[in-house]
């Protein structure tokens, strides 16, 4: 048997496309009748077709006793064949292996998350001994052991700060794109980046234990729950072909005519009921595509048909993911806001740090000029910068900066206290040893953001945010959004807890993200949606449907065409199951011949894959 498997994988889809191509051929042939031939050119269908149908049926039944649809379709081959019908065992086999390629089409391609993932494991790690430092195979970190990590180095293990300051990346965690500042009884995690400041840690979790390694593991079951859907052809393959068999043997004994019995077979074989569902997501996908979504699950749809929530991620999808200076205010009397603005848009010139560079640009947007020129400058890891500029002594950065120049920032937290309420990231600034002002900066949501979410609900789903940034900015965001439940704070094994807690309530969830961390929660979920413009390549790979552009307005219609594919294969199932049993009574009665019954029940298919094509340019109608 194993080498009949072989054969049928040899070749792929591109097999099936030329066998498909010259069964056609040959079946146009045989309707033309043209002559000078052999034999019936319906032979190469049968052949071509035909034989694989056969030998996957054989294959089912001896291995594993599978009585699916291939059964019944080859029992309606043979019999064609044997009482001489071969155009109709031709047509048959043509329009099964039709079927069996738009199957092949729809399901899932093979994706490279999981090695994607393991690449941003790190391959070394930096120890400190009494005889100095050095480089060792990170799997080889013990707990205990220091170590030190340079800047733009990723943290090999997971582990607390014991000496230097800096700001790491934790967006492979987090989600967040803005750095976090770090110091000296701080945790920092494995698969982080160190951005600026070089540190020296001890281990706390190695290895399996560490963060990113949870997460591999979390990216790797979170897809074991997820049921595929069963074609239902094969569902109900099992009573088709007793009920099949039973009419045909009966109409055979009443009768005495296996003419009749044999018809019962050929129009009892399901084509359109195993072109119903492939052809309409089919169309589905191509709908979908044309709206920018590229659909790398072929049930995706079907699934997406079911889900009650659609969760979010907060950055890079509901808002750009970038920080914007949304308020420059000053505090001191003599310095006024513009002042303070191209002040603090000087000392950040040089800076690498994303703050520092969304004030700059932000001035830059503002003023329509460039930045002042700083005579000095020094960066100040974990802390901020300091600056000459235009003969004046500038501190910008956070309330330990400050303080450690002795300047008291308490004036700076009551102003700016309205901001941090609504979740800015803060910005203090100060000139010459006084006090003078803050920015405060937030990410910026995108445009589409409350429309779209106002439209999700309008679908009948409701949303959710889950998101890793801190509460204050999470509640900001979603009550501009008009989101009502709000998860903050959450790493990514919180998602998973969120959508598997909903999952065994019975509630289907819908994830989209773009970020690393979001990987494990686009996988558990129902479905999974990432961003493919600005996503990561690893949330991409785990999602079920990857969002091109990244227009995020385009949602509600890919929900809407979901529903909208559902009723259409609803409407395909009715009908050629209904065609199938006033087709059985045709032939029962003797009005059918094997010949028209084949040219009905097919008639019944093409009539499916129309219908079908209708989603390919569906869209709902806005109410005048």
């Amino acid at each position: 048997m194993k080498y009949l498997e072989a054969f049928l994988e040899w070749g792929g889809i591109k097999r099936d496309v030329v066998c498909l191509v010259l069964g056609g051929l040959a079946l146009l042939g045989s309707i033309l009748q043209v002559p000078g031939l052999p034999f019936d050119p319906a032979w190469v269908a049968i052949i071509l077709c035909g034989i694989p149908i056969i030998l996957e049926a054989v294959i089912g039944l001896v291995t594993a006793f599978d009585i699916k649809a291939d059964v019944l379709v080859s029992m309606a081959l043979v019999a064609s064949v044997v009482i001489g019908e071969d155009f109709a065992a031709g047509e048959v086999a043509f329009i099964m292996q039709l079927g069996a390629l738009l199957e092949d089409l729809t399901v899932a391609r093979a994706r490279a998350g999981i090695e994607r993932l393991v690449r941003l494991t790190p391959r070394t790690a930096r120890r400190l001994t009494d005889r100095g430092e050095e480089t060792i195979p990170a799997d080889q970190v013990q707990v205990g052991d220091r170590l030190r990590v340079l800047p733009g180095e990723t943290v090999p293990v997971d582990g607390v700060i014991t000496a230097g300051e800096t700001s790491i990346n934790q967006a492979v965690m987090t989600g967040e794109s803005l750095p976090v500042d770090k110091g000296p009884g701080d945790e920092v995690s494995s698969g982080t980046v160190n951005q600026f400041g070089s540190f020296d840690m001890e281990a706390l979790r190695v290895g399996e234990d560490s963060s990113i390694q949870r997460m591999i593991r979390l990216v790797q079951s979170a897809d074991a729950g997820k049921a595929k859907i069963v074609g239902l052809a094969d569902r109900w393959a099992t009573w088709v072909v007793v009920v099949a068999l039973a009419a045909a043997a009966i109409t055979w004994l009443v009768t005495g005519e296996v003419i009749r019995a044999v018809t019962i077979l050929v129009v009892f074989c399901p084509c359109a009921l195993v072109l119903a569902t492939p052809t309409a997501i089919m169309a589905a996908i191509g709908n979908a595509t044309r709206h920018g979504f590229l659909v790398r699950e072929g049930d995706a749809l079907e699934r997406l048909a079911s889900v009650e929530y659609v969760t979010f991620d907060k950055t890079g999808t509901l808002t750009y993911g970038t920080p914007r200076v949304a308020a420059v205010e000053s505090v001191e009397p003599n310095l006024s806001r513009e002042n303070l603005y191209a002040l603090a848009a000087g000392a950040e010139d040089r800076s690498e740090h994303p703050l520092g560079k969304a004030i700059v640009q932000g001035y830059r947007e503002e003023t329509a000029g460039a930045a002042p020129q700083a005579a000095s400058f020094s960066m100040l890891p974990g802390r901020g910068v300091e600056a000459a500029v235009d003969g004046r002594q500038v501190l910008a950065g956070n309330p330990e900066l400050l303080a450690e120049h002795g300047i008291s920032g308490e004036t700076l937290r009551t102003a700016a206290q309205p901001w941090l309420d609504r979740g800015c990231t803060l910005t203090y600034v100060a000139v010459d040893g006084v006090p003078a002002g803050f920015l405060a900066l937030s990410d910026t949501v995108r445009p589409d953001a409350a429309q779209t979410i106002r439209q999700v609900r309008e679908v009948g789903v409701t949303p959710v945010l889950l998101t890793g940034d801190h509460a204050n900015a999470a509640r900001s965001i979603a009550a501009q959004l008009g989101i009502r439940e709000v998860q903050a704070g959450c790493l990514p094994e919180d998602k998973l807890e969120w959508i598997g807690r909903s999952q065994r309530e019975g509630q289907m969830v819908c994830m989209v993200g773009d970020g690393i961390n979001d990987a494990p929660a686009l996988k558990k979920a129902h479905v999974g949606i990432a961003m493919g413009g600005i996503g990561s390549d690893i949330a991409v790979d785990a999602a079920d449907i990857a969002l091109v552009n990244d227009e995020i307005r385009e949602l509600p219609h890919l929900l809407r065409l979901s529903r909208r594919m559902m009723v259409t294969i609803k409407c395909n199932l009715t009908f050629s199951m209904s065609l199938n049993f006033l087709a059985i009574a045709l032939a029962i009665t003797g009005i059918l011949n094997p010949v028209v019954g084949a040219l009905v029940h097919n008639a019944g298919s093409v009539l499916v894959i129309l219908n079908s094509a209708l989603l390919l340019t569906w869209k709902k109608r806005d109410r005048g």
